[in-house]
């Protein structure tokens, strides 16, 4: 039976990671990765390629890795991929490639998430530079926002012999990967800085502290000779609840909180960046930013309460994610939602009021919709809260760009799955178009869109030679 049972993987101990930032997975090591891809049966017409947003060539690279040819395996990746370390990491695989897995059906798919990782890291460890690149052709590119989506845009079209420059309004490339996801999950010296090395190896420029719509405008790139635009911008604009007491000191968002931890190493004794979160803690919401602020505040020192509104098995985030927090002590409070922020005496807050729910008949998402139960109001004491309710996008790019519509929600809006805008040689994907969702998925419209781009560009080459 042991082609239906995963290779094990070592993870850092509970009771040692909670006082650490550390990766929490340690990873394959060589044998433990061959001995895993060894279990892919190599189907014909595998099943797991189309789910991938970005068409990995899945059973080639693992069929490298189990023939130990880890270079090759590494290079396939990068054919596809312009992260495949971080992807290893964070991407949702169970929801998406490893769900096909016909191993899948009669026990455990194939680890390919945990395999990418281990070809990818061999690459980083061994100091290969695998990116490839035709001569150039030209043409000048300009991508705003150096995430997840701008940087496989950026990296595909340099492949393609375009000059292209990224516009970030950070004062570090990376996006969400540098301020959104913790060290525990993504180390960003050891693999995102590398990742963004390998594209500016491709000779893609990156321009960081650039606010597009206060420091420039669309408008003034196109007149600095760029003759496509691709906006990746990503969704930072924070959600709250708009309950009594929500502007209270010591509510933060998700984002702000992760941003001064991450980006800005606040859990570091050596840097000057202040964060606050007392004895004990409530993060609002159940997705993966949850968990990664609730496990966070968790190496802080605090106590964590996770406040979720259904149940454990309506929770959005990953399994993986969800069973690190339990192990790590983070108490879950399902069935629960926030009414009100309570404050002392000198504006600080002192504790939660929650009220208790029931599911009713499911909404629009597919799950049951919570219901509050009457009466049943409760109070707890926290000295910080974290909202972490999800985001949207800023409608600052849209608000300063003639002829770019966007929806209610600030969302740029897009013709078609290639990114075209409303306006012509704008192009847009990520989730600045969607909405708050997944790198992988940014990745896939990053790399649609610039298919899109170079058919473009080639098409009004054409046009104007004749």
């Amino acid at each position: 039976m042991a082609k239906f049972t995963r290779t094990p993987i070592t993870y850092q101990d509970p009771n040692e990671r909670i006082h650490n930032f550390e990766e929490v997975c340690l990873g394959y090591t060589k044998e433990e990765a061959i001995e895993e891809a060894k279990r892919c049966i190599q189907c014909k017409k595998p099943l797991c390629v189309p789910l991938c947003p970005v068409n990995i060539d899945i059973p080639g690279f693992i069929k490298q890795i189990s023939e130990e040819n880890f270079q090759e395996a590494a290079q396939i990746l990068a054919d596809y991929s312009a992260l495949p370390a971080v992807c290893g990491r964070v991407c949702p695989q169970e929801d998406q490639c490893e769900k096909t897995c016909i191993l899948g059906k009669k026990g455990q798919p194939i680890a390919i998430g945990k395999l990418e990782r281990f070809a990818a890291d061999w690459a980083i460890e061994n100091g290969l530079k695998l990116g490839r690149t035709k001569e150039s052709n030209g043409h000048k590119v300009a991508v705003i926002g150096a995430g997840p989506a701008g940087i496989t845009c950026a990296g595909e079209l340099a492949k393609e012999g375009y000059t292209v420059k990224v516009f970030e309004a950070l004062h570090e490339p990376g996006g969400v990967l540098v301020y959104g996801i913790p060290e525990f999950r993504l180390p960003k010296d050891k693999i995102v800085k590398v990742e963004i090395d390998n594209l500016k190896e491709l000779g893609v420029e990156i321009e960081t502290n650039v606010i597009v719509g206060r420091t420039i405008t669309v408008d003034e790139i196109f007149e600095e000779g760029y003759e496509a635009i691709f906006i990746g911008s990503g969704a930072g604009l924070p959600m709250f609840m708009n309950i009594p007491g929500e502007n209270t000191n010591g509510v933060f968002s998700a984002n702000e909180f992760l941003t001064r931890s991450n980006l800005m190493k606040a859990y570091r004794d050596d840097m000057d960046t202040p964060i606050k979160v007392g004895d004990k803690v409530a993060v609002v919401g159940g997705g993966n930013v949850a968990m990664d602020a609730a496990r966070t505040a968790k190496r802080l020192g605090a106590e964590v309460h996770v406040i979720y509104r259904r149940t454990e098995s309506e929770l959005p985030a990953r399994e993986e994610e969800v069973e690190n927090a339990m192990e790590e002590g983070i108490i879950f409070n399902f069935l629960t939602n926030p009414v009100e922020v309570l404050a002392d005496e000198k504006g600080w807050v002192k504790g939660i009021k929650c009220i208790k729910m029931n599911l009713g008949e499911p909404d629009e998402s597919g799950r049951r919709r919570p219901v509050e139960i009457e009466g049943s109001e409760y109070d707890f004491d926290v000295q910080t809260i974290i909202m972490a309710l999800g985001t949207s996008p800023n409608p600052l790019i849209p608000r300063t760009t003639k002829g770019l519509d966007s929806d209610n929600r600030n969302r740029i809006k897009v013709l078609d799955e290639y990114g075209h805008t409303t306006r012509k040689a704008i192009f847009a994907g990520g989730d600045n178009v969607t909405g708050s969702a997944t790198v992988i998925l940014a990745m896939g419209a990053g790399k649609e869109a610039a298919k899109a781009i170079d058919e473009f560009i080639k098409e009004s080459s054409l046009q104007t030679n004749e």
